[in-house]
């Protein structure tokens, strides 16, 4: 079984994020890291690989990004993953979704047949959660998305999904196109054993050519959205504290919740 796992490379949200002139996000000067929500997606392709283990699978790591997105790959492979790919190539900066799922998809088909394509719920910095579902179009996949437990018995896998009134179970047949929330199971820390064994994993590069993409469909030019406009995070405030000398300190409260609007 071959398992594509798809990590992307995020700015550090503890860090003083920026943008770049034609407001797109800055992922060059800003830290970056492996999305928290992809680390559950490698985490639940380990634990396939580990419970099937009389079985020959290859977990593999796949990154759209700049030349630091490889330090989400390098993650990955820490973990416990087996190969590696990145694409990058400048054309793809600015795109978005939709352009982003292009990408992936194709990249997917050069890596060979695929059994399991996992995601994460979403990206840490854009928030979206469509990749997944575009990428299954693409490829022509069934998908079962928003996995809070994975089980999988031959070419079935089954999923626990939680919704607002009721849990969902659903089932589908390899191969399909599966992403997790980060309630599926802690992710592992890379073990030192890990990080060593990781240099020696294969990591392989594609640009836009080795995939045979066209760069006019891909990038800022090529996506369906955009970003008009940028507004900074308003700079903390003091808060507002109520003294509850004279017993009258639960009406004062009960009338900020008011005014707020959460009562």
């Amino acid at each position: 079984m071959n398992i594509v796992v798809l990590v992307k490379y995020v700015p550090d949200a503890t860090a003083d994020r920026a943008f770049e002139a034609d407001n797109t996000v800055d992922r060059v000067n800003v830290p970056g890291l492996l999305s928290e929500l992809d680390e559950y997606a490698v985490e639940q392709s380990l634990q396939i690989k580990e419970k099937r283990a009389d079985e020959e699978i290859i977990v593999k790591a796949l990154t759209v990004g700049p030349a630091e997105a490889e330090q989400a790959v390098r993650k990955a492979l820490q973990m416990g993953a087996d190969e590696g790919f990145h694409v990058v190539d400048d054309a793809i900066a600015g795109s978005d979704a939709v352009a982003t799922s292009l990408v992936l998809a194709e990249a997917i088909k050069k890596i060979g047949p695929v059994d399991l394509v996992v995601g994460g719920l979403a990206s840490t910095d854009a928030g979206l959660s469509v990749v997944p579902a575009m990428l299954a179009e693409r490829l022509g996949l069934p998908q079962v998305t928003q996995a809070a437990v994975v089980e999988t018995q031959g070419d079935q896998v089954r999923i626990k999904r939680d919704g607002d009134a009721a849990t969902e179970v659903i089932g589908g047949t390899l191969p399909l196109v599966l992403s997790v929330t980060d309630q599926s199971g802690e992710a592992r820390y890379p073990s030192f054993k890990g990080i060593m064994a990781a240099k020696k994993k294969p990591l392989e590069t594609w640009s836009l050519a080795d995939l045979g993409i066209d760069a006019a469909s891909v990038g800022a030019g090529a996506s369906w959205t955009a970003v008009d406009t940028i507004t900074a995070r308003p700079a903390k405030t003091a808060g507002e504290i109520v003294k509850d000398e004279d017993g009258s300190g639960a009406k004062a409260l009960a009338e900020f919740l008011a005014s707020k609007k959460f009562i």
